[in-house]
């Protein structure tokens, strides 16, 4: 049995090679925010799962795999290739097609035989190039030549398993799901600036809104930090890393915003032309199982019950549409 495959529902991410590792944790963070059912590739490839996100999102396929790969550039840097289909080796046939610099192709699963049909054997997923190169010894050059014989011929020509796997990916058949690995140990985010930044507020103003995202981000999957980790990339290339522990595991705005700023003080900044933030959680560990003190400061108790009101806000009506007012300073 296969799935049921009457949407385009996978997305197949690939990534610029060389990637470096954090770069990749924080493709991977961003395409969380899109759907939650992310299944990490490494090095440097991703497979999700929208079926849920399309309902969540109510957008095509292509609007989220857009929203990805424009999010991706805009905080990142990073262009990826992306590929949609019904099924997962689809999906990364398709994200293989996709051009060098960053881009979608996307596959209805009434054009998956079209699609596949005039490409050579190597080119789709699933068919190594040993395979590949048996299948074109036989003279079985497309996927479409491969598709049209029966299958005890490929396996006569492969062997039983490798026939069999051959004979599916040739017609689109892949019954694997997506199934999301543990989450990575650290999440982070960041911000490049536009010009090099000697503004105290704004800069204040913009590790506030690093950091809100990055406790929303870890509330959202029950996750919290046991450390923050604050980077100042300045011009020139030079850059400051320094790593606080929490005295509690937290994800509460209040909790990582009170680290954050106590790293930015201790960097001392002065005349310091900024071209870049970078906040990352580490150490993350479940919610469940982490004890946390009972408070008898009501002011705190209050602010956290308006951080649970403002998280339903922006689940309901987007990410970002209730926040600090402090983040106004970025738009005056």
């Amino acid at each position: 049995m296969t799935r049921t495959d009457d949407v385009a529902s996978v997305m197949h991410v690939r990534m610029p090679g060389g990637l470096a590792e954090p770069a990749y944790r924080e493709v991977l963070e961003l395409l969380a925010e899109i759907s939650p059912v992310v299944q990490a590739l490494p090095p440097g490839a991703a497979v999700v799962e929208l079926r849920g996100a399309l309902r969540y999102h109510g957008v095509s396929a292509v609007r989220l795999a857009e929203r990805a790969r424009i999010r991706c550039l805009a905080r990142l840097s990073v262009d990826v290739r992306i590929g949609l289909a019904p099924t997962w080796a689809v999906a990364a046939t398709a994200s293989a097609r996709a051009p060098e610099h960053g881009g979608i192709v996307a596959v209805e699963p009434a054009e998956v035989a079209a699609f596949l049909a005039p490409l050579p054997v190597e080119a789709v997923h699933g068919i190594g190039p040993v395979h590949a190169a048996a299948l074109t010894d036989y003279g079985i050059h497309t996927a479409g030549a491969l598709a049209a014989l029966p299958l005890g011929t490929i396996q006569r020509v492969l062997g039983g398993r490798p026939g069999r796997l051959a004979f599916d990916r040739a017609r689109g058949i892949d019954p694997r799901t997506v199934t999301p690995k543990t989450l990575p140990l650290s999440a982070a985010v960041r911000h490049r600036f536009e010009r090099q930044e000697m503004d105290g507020a704004t800069v204040r103003a913009r590790l506030l809104d690093l950091v809100v995202r990055l406790a929303a981000t870890l509330r959202s999957r029950d996750q919290v930090a046991r450390g923050l980790t604050l980077q100042l990339d300045f011009a020139a290339g030079a850059r400051w890393t320094r790593t606080l522990r929490l005295p509690e595991a937290s994800a509460h705005d209040e909790d990582l915003r009170t680290a954050a700023y106590r790293l930015m003080d201790r960097a001392g900044l002065q005349r310091g032309r900024l071209v870049g933030l970078l906040v990352r959680a580490e150490d993350l560990v479940a919610a469940g199982p982490t004890a946390e003190q009972i408070s008898f400061d009501h002011g705190r108790e209050m602010r956290l019950r308006a951080e649970q009101a403002v998280d339903r806000a922006n689940q309901r009506y987007g990410t970002g549409s209730v926040g600090p007012a402090a983040l106004l300073h970025k738009a005056a």
